[in-house]
């Protein structure tokens, strides 16, 4: 993962501690004294300092938006700007002596030779002798001035007319030009909360790096997954009063998800003083408009976007607080290289294009401008992240935000809006594709257009579409028919519009094709006549549809295809057109290739260059070409781009060529899911459907050949059967599970219960959840065969994991070393909250381990540790923790060996504790004492709401003290006592305790030895109870007394939803009178009656009297 640095310092800083601002004396591009060299001082907080990497080449963008900032009239001439200090200067702590007068008077002193014009036309006084000794002795005094250069304030706001306020003419006449270029849009001035809270991210991923953008939003499920955000007012401030602000930004987003909007929002807000009002200059610049130069100096560049600067202002607007915007990196037409540029610090030397940004970059030209940069994810990959010091990203729609979107495009027409929307969910891979902007856009008009021209009797079963290229068909048809055009078989327009069709292609398929081929996504008129291109052409109607035209600041036609995707429809088109005719490679333009015959032989060159692209940027072209040979796609285009029945004979080959290329390699990489989107747009989709049969069947052990594995990680992305929940715990092999290991690095739940995996499976699983890509958040490993050693590769991971919040390791090996390493992990790591332990043995000295990682992690909020062997020192260590620990809510420590020595130490830390909400102690060795030793805590804890003492040998004397206690408590929501010998006494206890209790609302006795009267007491209690809602007396013995007693409370009380009253000798009488009471009481939802001797013919009976009196309860018989 390519990592941003936090703050390259290359020149005297400022660091604010304790109240003061303090300037560091290490000179332009060197570390500071004591630094080591390379190392970043950070004012105290010295962050990653990641190494510098090999550049890669620049991935793809489309060109899917507008980039024109035009020429800005010259201003008047004669006005004069304050040249912004070299070094940052100190804020004094009040009006006295500076913290470090000695270090500012050099730096002083070099401003005032630097100076070119002066203040108000003092300049030149402030250059002779006595001029500096004035500002030396008035620096050393603490005093102010214009003359004298007095210590700024920390946010580097110049005290000269090229201040954010518009004083100066020159400015205000900027403002106005860049707000009548950034025109009104309905977006601008109010954007979107998308556009104006960006995700704070710590810099690119592998994913972003190498993969297609269509590839990075189906493999995250079209989510983001940081939780750090940044508003676009603070977007270039620092994010603490210890940092400073960053020089270089990057903001990233996949092609057409709104990057250029973000920037003219922002220039258009700060022009009109609403955000950046630190930044007195900002200077807008597009790489469509860059790359009509092959040679420029940082002169010209400024004088380009602001040719107000005279020849005296240039210092002036390139050294003040300046902000310099460089829209679309992925557009440059030369890629960055920063190992093999040589250094320029002259601004008015003519340098390539590329060199020239790379030296701003680095700081050799424009060292005090800040400069912010938008691309797409990969081509942002060729800046190392040693020199970024802020990078955000721009997130897609949420499903509230696409449909807010298709409601505006179709305002007048709600049942059209709901019915493109309804489209589009039925599609979860569309729907996934509609989380970037500009494809959501696309899929409404195309949709809206179908929706309003519905087809004709020929046309009807080739609707709504399901794929990709259907879409795009769609798509196709709607520009060239236009709204509202008849298209009836007997209109005498078809042939022109076929004709037009083809003409097209021909004209624009060519360009978008070899444009694909070169990473080439705009194009400038010399581009189009090699590629011989008819210009008139693309001023009509129907090429404005796919291509835009826009000017530039060197006054040349730029021309982009309007998203990405469909310079790929048309590139596909084009190639499947010309393949027909093609004796050479189409690939390879003008050199020497071997003869390729036939439409077949063009497709294999197609998917082995698809399959051999490190990038992908041919991933969606090839699912494009295997679209257009799909029935339902070959009919819609039929007539107007292909011939009816147009490679139909190559479908079986193309599908068996396409499974072909899923080679049984190691793991299942983006190109193999790739190859499933291009089955699917063949519509062969035989292969995927047996899979997804296999995983709701639980047949998937069956199913291990390659195509299988990249079929199941296809399902993992676009399935409604898996992608809630990756469903793999089916006894998949080791093997399989380690060639899917990448592809499930973004699921988003895990499940890998009972497959006999053993540690070295763990090994890497643990490399998985280690990277900065995992966006894996809940993983069940229940039921396999990890040990120790597998246990502590899954902690490494936890030392660096920042995504995983639930991790179930129920009934492996771990014992109490793997138990150790878990806990020493949960001392650092913030992000899991759930931990399950039960069934793996890790015994007193495994509980000890997590005892001490309680004491400092603040992140667990469960923890079950059930049947693990625990006796009391192991409990003792644990209550020692909760006596500290606030953020643990859930404990489960059943099945354990904890006795009534334990459980002085259980209600010593519920004394404490006031954030522990569920206590679960069943099947321990409470007995009497231990339970009354806990009762007393509950009398005094105002925390708990759940406690489950079921099989703890308990008895009347301890019913008595819990009954105590539920007088008195007001927390306690649940309390289970089932299995444990209270009898008659402790009922009647825990009844007196219901009538005066309002807290609880369930209550197990299951198997409690309580007869009728008890059930007694417990009616009467419910006869004014108005909080208990569950009731279970299951396995007791209260007979007809105690079933009427009950049926008389039923007859007045309205709290309780659920009785149960199984297996309690009741009898038909018995059962007659609960059934009978029921038609005077309207809460009861539950009842069950069952294993009572009533008879079948005595519950049908029953059954149907409680249908009868209460039709809303149901009745188990």
């Amino acid at each position: 993962m390519r990592t941003p640095r936090h703050r390259e310092l290359r020149r005297p800083v400022q660091c604010h501690t304790d109240g003061e601002w303090q300037s560091s004396d290490s000179s332009p591009g060197s570390p500071a004294p004591g630094d080591a060299p390379g190392s970043r001082a950070y004012c105290g907080h010295p962050g990653p300092n990641p190494s510098w990497r090999p550049d890669r080449g620049p991935a793809a963008r489309h060109p899917g938006r507008e980039r024109g900032w035009a020429f800005i009239p010259p201003g008047p001439r004669g006005l004069v700007t304050c040249p912004r200090p070299l070094g940052r200067t100190t804020e004094a702590a009040g009006p006295g002596l500076s913290p470090q007068p000695l270090a500012t008077v050099p730096d002083s002193m070099r401003k005032q030779e630097l100076r070119p014009c002066g203040e108000a036309g003092q300049g030149h006084a402030a250059s002779s002798p006595a001029e500096q000794v004035k500002a030396l002795v008035d620096l050393l005094a603490g005093k102010g001035g214009q003359g004298s250069q007095a210590p700024q304030p920390p946010n580097r706001t110049p005290e000269c007319p090229l201040k954010p306020h518009g004083n100066d003419l020159r400015i205000q006449r900027h403002r106005e030009a860049l707000l009548s270029r950034t025109g009104g849009g309905p977006e601008l001035g109010s954007p979107s909360p998308r556009l104006t809270s960006l995700l704070l991210v710590e810099g690119l991923t592998d994913l972003q790096l190498r993969e297609h953008d269509f590839t990075q939003v189906e493999a995250t499920r079209g989510g983001w997954c940081s939780a750090k955000t940044i508003t676009l007012d603070r977007l270039f401030l620092p994010l603490s009063r210890v940092s400073i602000p960053p020089r270089i930004s990057i903001t990233i987003g996949v092609a057409g998800v709104g990057k250029t909007t973000l920037v003219r929002n922002f220039v258009h807000l700060w022009a009109r003083g609403q955000v950046g009002k630190d930044f007195s200059l900002v200077l807008p610049l597009t790489f469509r408009d860059l790359n009509t130069h092959e040679k420029l100096s940082a002169d010209r560049l400024l004088r380009s976007v602001f040719p107000h600067a005279g020849e005296a202002g240039l210092a002036s607007a390139a050294l003040s607080k300046a902000l310099l915007v460089l829209d679309g990196l992925d557009e440059c037409k030369t890629p960055l290289d920063f190992s093999n540029t040589v250094a320029c610090t002259d601004p008015k030397k003519e340098i390539q294009v590329d060199h020239l940004i790379t030296n701003i970059i680095r700081g050799n030209l424009f060292p005090e401008v800040s400069v912010w940069i938008t691309s797409r994810p990969g081509a942002a990959g060729q800046i190392p992240g040693g020199l970024v010091d802020r990078m955000t990203e721009i997130r897609g729609f949420s499903e509230e935000e696409i449909k807010t979107c298709l409601e505006q495009m179709f305002p007048e027409d709600p049942v059209l809006t709901g019915w493109v929307l309804s489209q589009v969910q039925a599609d979860r891979a569309l729907y996934l594709m509609c989380t970037v902007p500009a494809f959501c856009r696309l899929a409404g008009a195309a949709l809206g257009h179908l929706h309003r021209h519905r087809p004709g009797p020929p046309d009807a079963e080739l609707w709504p579409p399901r794929t990709l290229c259907e879409l795009y068909s769609w798509y196709f048809r709607m520009a060239l028919g236009g709204e509202g055009q008849e298209k009836t078989k007997a209109s005498p327009r078809i042939e022109q519009l076929a004709h037009s069709g083809r003409k097209l292609v021909g004209t624009l398929g060519r360009l978008a094709f070899h444009g694909l081929v070169r990473k080439k996504y705009v194009f400038y008129e010399p581009d189009l006549k090699v590629l011989g291109v008819d210009l008139t052409l693309l001023q009509t109607a129907l090429c404005s549809r796919f291509l835009q035209r826009e000017e530039t600041l060197a006054s040349a036609a730029a021309y982009c295809f309007t998203h990405l995707s469909l310079q790929e429809f048309v590139a596909a088109a084009y190639y499947c057109s010309a393949s027909k005719r093609a004796i050479f490679d189409l690939f390879t333009e003008g050199g020497v290739s071997w003869p390729r015959l036939g439409f077949l032989t063009h497709f294999r060159s197609a998917a082995q260059r698809a399959m051999q692209a490190e990038d992908g940027r041919l991933d969606v072209f090839l699912r494009f070409l295997s679209g257009l040979l799909s029935p339902r796609v070959n009919a819609l285009l039929a007539g107007s781009l292909l011939t009816q029945g147009e490679h139909q004979g190559y479908r079986a080959q193309v599908a068996e060529l396409l499974q072909g290329c899923l080679r049984p390699d190691v793991a299942v990489c983006a190109r193999a899911v790739n190859v499933l989107h291009c089955l699917r747009e063949l519509q062969h989709i035989e292969l995927a459907r047996s899979v997804e049969g296999a995983v709701a069947s639980g047949g998937l052990a069956r199913l291990t050949s390659p195509p299988h594995r990249a079929a199941l990680a296809y399902l993992l992305q676009v399935s409604d059967v898996c992608t809630p929940e990756a469903p793999l715990a089916l006894r998949l092999g080791p093997g399989v599970l380690q060639s899917l290991l990448p592809q499930l690095l973004y699921c988003r739940s895990l499940r890998l219960d009972t497959n006999q995996l053993q540690d070295p499976v763990m090994d890497l699983l643990g490399s998985v959840l280690s990277g900065k890509d995992c966006r894996i958040q809940r993983i069940s490993l229940a039921e396999n065969q990890i040990s120790n050693k597998g246990a502590k590769a899954l902690a490494r991971s936890l030392l660096v994991n920042r995504s995983l919040t639930t991790l179930d390791l129920r009934s492996n090996s771990i014992g109490p070393q793997g138990a150790k390493a878990l806990a020493d992990a949960l001392k650092i790591n913030r992000t899991l909250a759930s931990l399950r332990f039960s069934s793996n043995s890790i015994g007193d000295g495994g509980a000890k381990a997590l005892a001490e990682a309680l004491m400092v992690n603040q992140g667990l909020k469960s923890l079950d540790l059930q049947s693990n062997s625990i006796s009391d020192p192991g409990v003792a260590a644990l209550m020692g923790a909760l006596c500290t620990n606030q953020t643990l809510l859930s404990l489960n420590l059943r099945e354990n060996s904890i006795s009534p020595e334990g459980a002085q130490d259980l209600a010593r830390a519920l004394r404490t504790n006031s954030t522990l909400r569920s206590l679960d102690l069943t099947a321990n060795l409470l007995h009497d004492q231990g339970a009354q030793a806990v009762a007393e805590a509950v009398r005094e804890n105002r925390a708990l709401t759940s406690l489950h003492l079921q099989w703890n040998f308990i008895q009347a004397g301890a019913a008595k003290a819990l009954g105590q206690a539920l007088q008195l408590n007001t927390s306690l929501t649940s309390l289970d006592l089932q299995e444990n010998a209270i009898g008659d006494e402790g009922a009647s206890a825990v009844a007196s305790a219901l009538k005066v209790n309002t807290a609880l609302t369930a209550l197990y006795l299951q198997v409690a030895s309580i007869g009728a009267p008890g059930a007694q007491a417990l009616g009467e209690a419910l006869a004014v109870n108005r909080t208990l809602e569950i009731l279970d007396l299951r396995g007791n013995t209260i007979e007809v007394a105690g079933a009427k007693a009950l049926a008389n409370a039923l007859k007045v009380n309205s709290s309780l939803q659920r009785l149960n009253l199984q297996e309690n000798s009741l009898g038909m009488e018995g059962a007659i009178c609960v059934a009978t009471a029921l038609s005077g009481n309207h809460g009861l939802r539950h009842i069950n009656l069952q294993g009572n001797h009533i008879g079948e013919s005595g519950a049908r009976m029953i059954s149907e009297a409680i249908k009868t009196n209460a039709p809303l309860c149901t009745v188990e018989m």
